[in-house]
């Protein structure tokens, strides 16, 4: 394994520490190489219904570049972002499932919610702005 892949696993591990309670397994970094520069998307998969959401993205010009953006939105966004409650279930499946999501307005929760996914096979039945606490 090489130096550089050890250090993008470490900073990684790091990001994983700040996702208390999920473990390496719910926990995806996807990097997309886009015209000069790279995006990494960290996703999120529930294990329970074992649907994926998208956490946040990041833009920078190396994999580390990206990790260590994703770190310092990591350190500040509880306390700069709102959370939300989406109640859904997916079409044909009577079973209601509740997510949360923080974000800067309800508009991207829900493209967070519906990130990677066919708008018409899921059916969101409310979003909630969760109160300060």
């Amino acid at each position: 394994m090489s130096t550089e892949t050890v250090k993008l696993r470490e900073v990684e591990k790091e990001i994983e520490g700040f996702l208390g309670g999920l473990d390496s397994h719910s926990i995806v970094f996807d990097y997309k190489e886009e015209k000069g520069h790279i995006r990494l998307e960290l996703l999120t998969v529930n294990p329970r219904h074992k649907q994926s959401f998208l956490f946040h993205c990041t833009e920078g010009l190396t994999k580390d570049d990206c990790l260590y953006k994703m770190l310092a939105y990591l350190r500040e966004y509880k306390v700069k972002e709102s959370s939300y409650t989406i109640q859904w279930s997916l079409i044909g499946i009577d079973e209601l499932h509740t997510s949360y999501f923080r974000a800067n307005n309800i508009l991207y929760a829900l493209d967070k919610f519906y990130h990677g996914r066919d708008l018409n096979s899921i059916v969101v039945f409310s979003v909630i702005l969760n109160p300060i606490a």
